[in-house]
């Protein structure tokens, strides 16, 4: 049993069930009917590489919530046509990244990294954040920089630039290094609650899905039409 083993001998018999690889046979799918295969390109295997890693070696717990989004959307639609003009759009991804950036200020180890090897967590003074972007290659994360030191507008402009970059693969290293939270919304793909995969040595991300509006009552027990979105919170429970 692990629970009667030195510490130093758990650690090292979990890290070696980790890198073993599975050893089932993969099976012959031609023998039943056609198919087709693919190679995965270099850069979604290295994709995969990492969401593996992340998810082997951090112990997951995501926490789910709803949140009122009713004034927030009503604050888009009021503001959106001037940033339009700047052709641009006020999208709920950079409401999102506002309220992070507000919120790991608060609460500064969510903004940390855990150097496992070492043992120390790394408090960082800035705010970078990692935006999860869909791509034909695979999920691609560009940073953000700074973001506690730019309006809105110049977010929502940066992270246009970032995301059309990422389609076409023409981000340089340093675009997509240098992220302390990572952020991951597909409620435009119509998602709603799921569990995010830490991106490692960050110690949490934030999924946001698709709102829907709800009825519910008010404070004189009238129905009222509210619009709620799910917030999905994965964290290392080894840190938080």
């Amino acid at each position: 049993s692990l629970v009667d083993q030195p510490q130093s001998q758990a650690v090292s018999s979990n890290q070696s069930v980790a890198d073993k690889k599975p050893t089932k046979k993969f099976p012959d799918f031609s023998k039943w009917g056609t198919i087709t295969t693919e190679k995965l390109p270099s850069l979604r295997q290295k994709i995969s590489e990492n969401m593996s890693y992340c998810w082997n070696s951090v112990p997951h717990v995501t926490q789910q919530h709803t949140v009122d989004i009713t004034h927030l959307m009503s604050l888009r639609k009021k503001y959106n046509p001037l940033y339009k003009e700047k052709n641009s759009k006020l999208t709920l991804t950079v409401f999102a990244i506002r309220a992070i950036q507000r919120a790991l200020e608060l609460y500064p180890i969510f903004n940390a990294a855990f150097n496992s090897d070492t043992n120390e967590l790394v408090y960082k003074d800035y705010f970078h954040m990692g935006i999860a972007v869909d791509t034909e290659a695979g999920l691609i994360v560009p940073v953000i920089k700074d973001v506690d030191q730019k309006s809105l507008l110049t977010i929502c402009l940066d992270l246009d630039d970032l995301a059309e970059k990422a389609r076409q693969r023409k981000l340089s290293m340093d675009e997509m290094q240098g992220s302390g939270f990572t952020l991951s919304n597909l409620g435009g793909l119509g998602v709603g609650a799921f569990t995010p995969i830490v991106n490692a040595p960050e110690v949490a991300i934030l999924g946001i899905g698709m709102g829907q509006k709800v009825l519910e009552l008010n404070d004189k027990g009238l129905p009222i039409e509210r619009l709620k979105m799910p917030i999905c919170l994965s964290y290392d429970h080894r840190i938080i």
